[in-house]
């Protein structure tokens, strides 16, 4: 079972994370693109980096808005090192 991390620990970890949040037990984050096509790719890179972590998110997508949810199963439904690691590899493709 994977642990959930603090709502400190969250915090400390934020700071790696600009433009992330920490709501409800989750990380949240909004994404804001030119198009219904570039925010539809940025949820299939999402999705491919999702997969290669076993950690799947909550996507929402509206036209040209992709809100993002992380929160992890096994840690009760909170936020984990799974959430981050995931957050971190969203934050680093390359139209964001």
């Amino acid at each position: 079972m994977t642990s959930a991390l603090t709502h400190e620990q969250v915090a400390d970890r934020l700071g790696t994370l600009p433009g992330w949040s920490h709501e409800n037990d989750a990380l949240t984050r909004g994404f804001t693109f030119g198009s219904f096509k570039e925010a539809v790719s940025f949820l299939v890179r999402v999705a491919f980096e999702a997969e290669a972590l076993d950690h799947h998110p909550e996507l929402i997508n509206v036209y040209n808005k992709v809100d993002i949810r992380l929160t992890t199963h096994d840690a009760g439904n909170k936020v984990s090192e799974k959430d981050i690691e995931l957050a971190g590899r969203i934050d680093s493709l390359s139209w964001v």
